[in-house]
This record gives C-alpha cells, structure tokens and sequence, in this order.
C-alpha cells in the first residue's frame, strides 16, 4: 500500500513538472505541417516565441499513468494555473495537493500524513536538474526549459521536426530541442547531465485544436537517473482558459514534514 501512496505523490508531483504544457495560440502555421527548406535556426526560434499562448488562467483536468519501474498507477487530476503566478493540482478528493508560487513548492499527502513546503530543491531532485519557478513555468507552458533565444544552434530535420543543437556545449549540461513545423509548438526537448548519469526527455505526442487554442493532447514524459527510470503519460481534459478560478490550499495540522538530506 506505501508504494502505491508514495507513486500517487511522485506521480502528481511529476506532472506538476513534467508537463501541463499549455501550448501557445498559432500566429503563422503551415497548413500542411510541411518542412521550410530554407528556414534557419533563428526564424524558427522566432516562430516558436511568436506563438507564446497569452493567456490569464488556465484549469482542466489530466489523466496520468505513472510508472517507476517496479510498480504502476493511474489517476485523474484537476489542475489550475495562473499564469506567473501560482499553479495547483488536486487528486480525486483532495487526497494530494500541490502548490507552487515563485517562492516555494508545497504538497500534502492525506495517504500518509505528511507535506513539504520549502523551495525547488523537492523538484529538482526529482528531475535531477535545477528548477527555478521561470524554469518550472516553461515545462508547463510547452517551452523551452532555457531561453533559445540566448544561445546559437545547429538547425537539422529530424523525425519530421526541426531539431536545434547548441553549436556551444553547456558546461553541465546536454541539450536538445525538436519543434513541431505546423504551429511552432515543441515536438520534443531532452536535456541530460552525462557525469551524473540524469536523462529528460519530454515528447508532446499529438495536439488538440480547443477554439482559437492549439494544446498538447498527450505527453509523455521519461526521467532517468543511473539504473531508476520513471515515466508519466499524460492525458488533457476539459481545459477552459481565463476562468475565474481559486486556489484551495491548507496543510493539515498534524502531518509530519518530509525534511530534505
């Protein structure tokens, strides 16, 4: 019964980072989804920020498939973002809940009676890369977990995308980025740290059109670290944008705090 609590937690917590991906409201879109011959690195970079989703709020719901390798789970989440500001999630009867604001990240789990509230150190753990809010935003959003715009690349097709290379390795880190050629939205981005042996790719498989609104229909997320392998595949529902929403959030008294080593 504990593993099955503790992937509840992981799980929601996963997705939380991995990927609500709010995709961006298209400006240009090739019809077809065909490739640019003569696109560069630079004009598809533009592309993909030019099609940055304005919006205020967003809610919905997602199914989740969690699975850590010894054991699987599945579960039906609500989820709210304000946008800057504040995102939240909830499982079936309020059971895990999760809130995170620039300044912290907090959860409860009513299975175990326990929470932690504090800073980024929980998520990045998880996903064995620094977070900041910015960063965390981004994942959500379906952009790039680091600016584009700040570095140089190498533009190639691959697997009917347009694939970016840094042309300047990161000190720590390794990273690659696949943008979808119909509505600029990303395909796919990996980032991995070789020395410490920690791999992330995130594939937003298929979009779905709601409105004047292009988002992510499922993603799949799969997060390594040495011989541990975690992978989320996540399902929108119901989404609506700029809904008046609210934020229900209390840690109960009494749960004992889960204290990072």
């Amino acid at each position: 019964m504990r593993i099955l609590n503790r992937i509840g937690t992981m799980g929601l917590l996963f997705a939380v980072i991995g990927i609500m991906t709010v995709s961006c409201k298209s400006k240009k879109v090739l019809a077809d989804g065909s490739m640019d011959a003569n696109a560069s690195a630079k004009s598809i970079i533009k592309a993909h920020y030019q099609n940055q989703v304005q919006f205020n709020t967003l809610r919905g719901k997602m199914k989740i498939d969690y699975s850590d390798g010894e054991a699987k789970q599945g579960v039906t989440v609500s989820f709210r973002i304000k946008k800057d500001d504040a995102i939240w999630m909830s499982a079936p009867f309020g059971m895990v809940k999760a809130y995170i604001t620039p300044e912290r990240v907090s959860f409860y789990n009513k299975l175990e009676n326990e929470f932690f509230d504090g800073d980024f150190s929980y998520l990045s753990n998880l996903l064995g890369t620094e977070l900041d809010f910015e960063k965390v935003q981004n994942l959500l959003l379906g952009q790039a977990l680091f600016d584009l715009q700040e570095a140089k690349y190498d533009l190639e097709a691959a697997d009917g995308t347009y694939q970016l290379t840094p042309k300047k390795s990161m000190a720590l880190f390794q990273t690659l980025f696949q943008i979808e050629p119909k509505n600029f939205k990303m395909a796919s981005q990996e980032l991995s740290q070789p020395l410490k042996k920690r791999w992330l790719r995130i594939n937003y498989t298929d979009y779905q059109k709601i409105g004047t609104w292009v988002v992510p229909n499922t993603v799949l997320i799969t997060a390594m670290e040495e011989n541990t392998k975690n992978t989320i595949d996540i399902e929108y529902r119901n989404l609506e944008f700029d809904q008046q929403i609210s934020f229900p959030y209390k840690i109960p008294k009494g749960y004992k705090e889960i204290v990072l080593n």
